[in-house]
């Protein structure tokens, strides 16, 4: 019953995390259009965070409670197994936090885009905003803005998911909005307004 306890509080907790762990997996993976897979998760991410917390607080009373003493004149000073010892609790909790808290830091998996772009005509450089669906955590802005930085002619990359958009300043002489777009809808994200 204990086992079982710890692997339902490792995969409610992983779940959880699953559609911010995935982005990191595409950059990783190289394949940016997965990116998007797990978004659907995120409305049930509060659900699965609690559901985490009570089995792994169940497991953990469990753990700790005191044991009833047995009158009998066998001796019982077997070790527990290590999947059963507070030790593996104890690494299955803080696995699980460390998922749980994924989202936080996730942009730290990215590496930096940001590059010298030298202007030579202010009048070239357009700021754009694209309404954007699907993306549910700073994982999704750090793969959106990490994929546009490719393009040449980028000045500043800004998503955000909490808006649903992308602002972005780019010089109309080294790209366009149709190949930012693009780029977007490549990770799995969809452009679905440009403002």
């Amino acid at each position: 019953m204990k086992n079982k306890l710890f692997g339902v509080g490792l995969l409610t907790a992983i779940t959880a995390s699953l559609c911010c762990i995935t982005p990191v997996l595409a950059l990783i993976a190289g394949t940016s259009g997965i990116a998007s897979t797990f978004s659907w998760i995120e409305p049930f991410r509060p659900y699965l965070i609690g559901l985490t917390i009570l089995v792994l607080g169940f497991a953990w009373y469990q753990k700790l409670k005191p044991q009833k003493e047995i009158d009998c004149e066998c001796e019982t000073d077997e070790k527990p197994k290590f999947m059963q010892s507070k030790t593996f609790l104890g690494i299955v909790t803080v696995f699980a936090i460390v998922m749980l808290a994924f989202p936080y830091y996730s942009g730290i998996f990215y590496p930096n885009t940001e590059k010298q772009i030298v202007v030579v005509d202010k009048s070239d450089i357009k700021t754009k905003e694209f309404k954007i669906s699907g993306m549910t955590c700073v994982s999704c802005e750090e793969h959106v803005n990490h994929e546009i930085n490719k393009l040449n002619g980028i000045v500043i990359s800004k998503a955000s998911y909490e808006n649903g958009n992308a602002i972005i300043e780019f010089d109309k002489t080294k790209t366009n909005e149709t190949e930012i777009e693009k780029v977007i809808n490549s990770t799995g994200y969809k452009v679905t307004d440009k403002k």
